[in-house]
């Protein structure tokens, strides 16, 4: 059993190493390379024409989207090089001020066109170009191979599929899910048990340490949404961005609040100290309902990333159920809170602080909430799309893709899925 487990695990891992992002990259660019070297060979006049596949190296990317968007500024880059080379060749011969003139002509070109992250590649080609004795067949030849080099990498996008970074997304949502549980947990602990300003001050630190985690979250997040974009294997991709979208949104805004929160403990315990942070009972019910809060956390995070309707029903009403049962612990916490602040009249403010972050994170996971959010971000990205595309609006609209259906494949009665 042990053996049978320990290859189990061996298999996932290889898996799990097929869908990973520089696996992947690296089998497709070093094929669409070889392949476009292949070609060259063929169609180039040139012995070794190194342009074709140093042009599908870099056209080839991740998604689909950034291989196209990447692959027009590359062939615009290398060819506006090209070009540029060839006006000089035409009245001067490589020397060291032609060189210098050749590059500033080749970056100032570069930004007009608009290539982007590949203005130095302008520069690069015409520089190679220049240098070459036969500049005229060379300089064509470069231009071919560039194309050739580019072809192969949008054909090997299309044919070695990219892969889909949704779970990979969804994964990094629930992992900052649980971290939040996790530090959540533990202010209810020290919270209950009474916290001395240093510990206190470290769970502040943890919540602002949070903030590096969101921008991974943001990166991967990116990522997957670049892979829906233009993949013809995804249906209703705009839905998929917004729901993990807004969902992150709303994890980040909850990060805000409890940094907030730890600030507002902190502080409370400057003040209280050496006495308890707070009474027992009183402690014990923001013990209690940071402990509910926390459990909704993870479970708001597992409806965003959920794919299949059924799934996300169950975990909607899930939430719901936690959200009314922290509700009614708030009002517990509530009642206690004000008798503290009449018996410390100094300090009220404090636990009124407390309060109201607990309330603002309640809201923010509320399923109400989150349907008018989802639902107000598709219509912001319907009127750009609108706008940005008017003609291809107006064939979706004879063909009868309203933005009504696409509410209705938000799920149930505004539901994500």
């Amino acid at each position: 059993m042990r053996e049978v487990r320990e290859w189990t695990a061996r298999a996932t891992r290889i898996m799990h190493k097929r869908r990973d992002p520089v696996v992947v990259q690296t089998f497709r660019s070093a094929t669409a390379a070889t392949i476009a070297y292949v070609i060259a060979l063929r169609l180039s006049p040139e012995a070794a024409p190194l342009t074709a596949p140093l042009t599908a190296l870099l056209v080839v990317q991740v998604t689909l989207y950034a291989t196209l968007t990447n692959g027009f500024r590359r062939v615009n880059a290398v060819v506006t090089g090209v070009l540029v080379a060839i006006a000089f060749s035409l009245l001067v011969g490589l020397t060291w001020w032609s060189l210098a003139m050749l590059l500033v002509a080749a970056l100032v070109v570069g930004r007009l066109v608009r290539v982007e992250e590949y203005v130095p590649e302008v520069a690069i080609s015409a520089m190679l170009v220049l240098g070459v004795t036969t500049v005229g067949d060379t300089a064509w030849a470069r231009v071919v191979e560039t194309l050739i080099g580019a072809s192969v990498g949008l054909a090997c996008n299309l044919l070695l599929a990219p892969p889909v970074w949704v779970e990979e997304a969804g994964e990094s949502i629930e992992d900052l899910a649980r971290r939040l549980r996790q530090l959540m947990l533990r202010m209810g602990e020290e919270a209950a048990g009474g916290t001395p300003v240093d510990r206190a001050a470290e769970r502040l630190h943890e919540a602002r340490r949070l903030d590096h985690d969101i921008v991974g979250v943001d990166a991967a997040l990116r990522q997957a949404e670049d892979s829906l974009r233009l993949n013809p294997r995804v249906q209703d991709s705009v839905l998929h961005r917004v729901v993990m979208r807004t969902g992150l949104d709303t994890l980040e805004i909850c990060t805000v609040v409890l940094r907030v929160l730890a600030r507002s403990l902190t502080d409370l315990a400057k003040e209280r100290e050496p006495k308890p942070l707070l009474e027992a009972e009183t402690g014990a019910a923001l013990e209690q309902l940071l402990s509910e809060i926390a459990d909704a956390v993870v479970s708001f995070a597992v409806l965003v990333t959920t794919h299949l309707s059924t799934n996300a029903e169950s975990a909607e009403e899930r939430l719901a159920a936690e959200l009314r049962t922290a509700a009614g612990t708030r009002d517990k916490l509530a009642l206690l809170l004000r008798e503290e602040a009449e018996r410390d009249p100094g300090h009220w403010q404090l636990p009124g602080a407390v309060l109201t972050e607990v309330n603002r994170i309640l809201d923010e996971l509320d399923t109400e909430h989150r349907t008018r959010r989802l639902f107000e971000e598709l219509d912001r990205v319907s009127r750009e799309q609108r706008a940005r595309m008017p003609r291809l609006t107006r064939l979706r609209e004879r063909l009868g893709v309203t933005e009504q259906l696409w509410r209705n494949r938000a799920g149930f009665d505004g539901r994500s899925r």
